[in-house]
């Protein structure tokens, strides 16, 4: 059977129309969905009988419910989803006071290969559907809590970018979610063409992985650097006005003694000058046998003083969930086998 869910408007009027349905039905049947949250086609109550039979020939709802669920000291959740063919992903719950915001997946591992990444070394094993992607926030226990969702789990959002973008449209619409695109923030380490479509349909946030100015560095750290230049990401992203309420932020992962000098502010000046963003210092959370190691406090500390001293702004995010795995950095199901069987969590 089809999944039902993650079909855009336009997909449900196909649907409707090869179902014998009347057009205005694929309204319908997308607020069961996305709006009553319906798990089984007979609850669509206001489709005749025979209507929800034909459709049941072929479809059904598709919602799936996390398998397990780890809790971090500090609240964060962590919440295993199993994905097609016997694949899983994870997703991170992280409340605060006023804020309560979902950490999502758009792949199962990734090609990257980011040298900070578990997920980077987990390599890749496929994309997730836009239903898949949606999932993750509808079938949160705690979803009626959520304020902001991020791309920024396991995956690069732009190397699946038609998911990516059906996904947006059933969080934004009136006949989704109808939510406003200013909780949804998106990452990428920077692909250039489907950064572009990302800007032009959409509004929601844009996050770019940073995490040095310099080429050779940030290739080294990242091999996207060596096919999509940072100087080519900041040049595209000036040639769009992103308005007063959408927000570029960059996002810079801090390790001892290798992007942490003067050398760096200076870089890191002159990169981003006269951008109106933000930037993000994030602790490194250490992963089986890299090399790296993540700065002192006091050093993130002084590093972000001198950045706001020299007009960027600057803040240092809040670690969460480091110890159950949760934190950035550490999705990763890669020791998980393919059945539904025996999951190693």
């Amino acid at each position: 059977m089809e999944p039902l869910f993650g079909k855009t408007l336009n997909e449900l009027k196909i649907i409707a129309s090869e179902s014998s349905l009347p057009a205005f039905a694929a309204r319908q049947i997308a607020q069961w969905l996305y709006q009553k949250r319906v798990t089984d086609i007979d609850q669509m109550t206001n489709l005749s009988k025979n209507g929800r039979a034909r459709l049941k020939e072929k479809y059904e709802v598709g919602r799936v419910e996390p398998s397990k669920v780890q809790v971090s000291a500090d609240g964060t959740r962590k919440y295993l989803y199993p994905a097609h063919k016997g694949l899983f992903i994870e997703s991170a719950y992280i409340p605060e006071d006023d804020r309560h915001t979902l950490c999502v997946s758009s792949q199962v591992g990734c090609k990257m290969g980011c040298l900070f990444c578990m997920t980077g070394k987990q390599g890749f094993q496929g994309q997730l559907s836009a239903g898949e992607i949606v999932n993750q926030v509808l079938s949160l226990p705690e979803t009626e809590l959520l304020t902001n969702v991020v791309y920024m789990g396991m995956g690069e959002p732009m190397d699946n970018i038609d998911n990516v973008l059906k996904s947006l449209e059933i969080f934004t619409s009136d006949w989704g979610l109808a939510w406003s695109p200013r909780r949804i923030n998106v990452s990428t380490i920077g692909i250039e063409p489907a950064m572009r479509r990302f800007i032009e349909e959409s509004e929601a946030h844009l996050a770019i992985s940073l995490h040095t100015p310099f080429n050779e560095e940030r290739r080294q750290l990242m091999p996207v650097e060596q096919v999509y230049p940072i100087e080519t990401i900041i040049e595209t992203l000036r040639e769009y006005d992103f308005g007063r309420q959408r927000r570029i932020s960059f996002e810079y992962i801090m390790f001892d003694g290798v992007n942490d000098t003067p050398a760096h502010i200076r870089g890191l000046t002159k990169l981003l000058n006269g951008l109106r963003c933000r930037i993000n210092l994030i602790r490194f959370h250490p992963i089986p046998d890299s090399p790296l190691r993540g700065a002192s406090d006091s050093k993130m500390k002084w590093f972000a003083d001198q950045l706001n001293k020299k007009g960027l702004i600057t803040t240092i995010r809040r670690s969460r969930g480091e110890d159950i795995f949760a934190a950035c950095g550490l999705l990763s199901t890669k020791n998980m086998v393919r059945q539904n069987t025996d999951v190693d969590y």
